[in-house]
């Protein structure tokens, strides 16, 4: 019986204004042993340091990246971008700040084997956060919030939850998706998330229900998130006015997208309990100037949405 030869995976790392942290997680994809892959780098930084554009250069030359460069920023953009080029039967993004073990890329391709998986969410270890990653913090099975689209954003834990099963999302930094999700059911980022471009990935996967296929959480697929202060997939500081903006109003896209109007106030009303009051599982600071400034952004960014439609 002849071999069944494996899919070809197209690892696509979209980066905005990362430096060392972009040359690390390159060097960390190039080192697996997974059989038949392609990087594609899709970068939207002005200007790199010389040494970090003389690397690039020089896998570019080797022919071990493929390189596209774009004078305009956004994540999901950049995940279209790279998606329309890309020869692979996976699509499997990554964040330009991440540390990969060995066995990672065939850690998300064995899951392909069963037709009803269309997708796989990887596990993600926060690196400021590996101290909590405790082990009376892991976790089996998660509740069945987890799987309802009006509160699951604060059920669904992809950091200590150490058995495979069934999920509704997966984390932008460790997805990967059957070609066909884009081909054949037209599915592709929306473009309209912007800033952070928070919540983008789950309005993808909320409108992957659409094609019957399903999301499989592998927590062997699993890598180390780095979180730098500074760079990243997207073209705004974290402390920034438009962030706070385009944070709120990313949500309230995503609601208005796919959640019917129960789900909706349900979300929303969660939304403003946990990151404008500070309640768990947020733990924001809730001194009553951050309060009234959140909410600020809360009520204006929903009074943009409403007004954009």
């Amino acid at each position: 019986m002849a071999m069944t030869e494996p899919l070809l995976i197209s690892v696509i790392i979209p980066t905005y204004g990362r430096e060392q942290a972009l040359v690390d997680s390159i060097r960390d994809v190039l080192k697996q042993d997974y059989a038949r892959f392609e990087v594609i780098v899709v970068d939207q930084t002005p200007e790199h340091e010389p040494e970090v554009q003389a690397y690039l250069d020089e896998q570019i030359a080797a022919g071990t990246i493929a390189f596209y460069k774009l004078d305009w920023a956004s994540l999901p953009g950049a995940r279209n971008y790279a998606v329309r080029r890309a020869k692979g039967d996976v699509m499997l993004f990554i964040d330009d700040d991440v540390e990969l073990p060995e066995g990672f890329l065939t850690n998300h391709a064995k899951n392909y084997a069963r037709p009803e998986v269309g997708a796989v969410a990887g596990r993600v270890l926060d690196r400021m956060k590996l101290a909590d990653h405790a082990q009376d913090l892991l976790i089996q099975d998660l509740p069945p919030e987890a799987m309802d689209p009006g509160i699951a954003w604060y059920h669904i834990n992809l950091v200590h939850t150490i058995k495979p099963q069934r999920v509704l999302s997966a984390r932008g930094c460790n997805m990967s998706f059957r070609r066909e999700v884009f081909y054949t059911h037209q599915l592709w980022f929306d473009e309209r998330f912007q800033g952070s471009a928070v919540r983008e990935e789950s309005d993808f996967c909320l409108r992957l229900r659409q094609t019957g296929l399903m999301i499989w959480y592998d927590p062997t697929a699993v890598l180390v998130h780095i979180g730098e202060e500074t760079g990243g997939c997207h073209d705004v500081s974290t402390r920034s006015l438009q962030y706070q903006i385009t944070f709120y109003r990313n949500h309230f896209l995503m609601g208005l997208n796919n959640l019917t109007l129960w789900q909706c106030l349900r979300f929303f009303t969660k939304l403003f309990d946990c990151h404008v009051l500070g309640h768990p599982p947020c733990y924001k600071e809730k001194s009553w100037v951050l309060v009234l400034t959140r909410g600020f952004f809360y009520f204006l960014a929903l009074g943009v949405r409403s007004l954009c439609g």
